[in-house]
């Protein structure tokens, strides 16, 4: 079930910087916000078709920005 991802909020394309509980950040460019999928492990496409997927236990926040045009 798709949980809909408030992402979208933010258009297509976004990029996230991903603050895990270890204290290491990430940042995550060309995120595609339509294939977001959320559940134990989100996964999400970036613009060069690979895949990323994310374990939640272990992400404090995200930060998500609008990469325009």
């Amino acid at each position: 079930m798709d949980l809909e991802s408030a992402t979208k909020i933010q258009g297509k394309w976004v990029t996230q910087i991903i603050h895990f509980k270890c204290g290491q950040k990430r940042t995550i460019e060309g995120v595609n916000t339509e294939s977001i999928k959320q559940g134990q492990f989100t996964k999400f496409m970036l613009k060069d078709s690979s895949y990323v997927m994310i374990n939640d236990a272990n992400v404090l926040m995200i930060e998500v920005f609008s990469e325009k045009k």
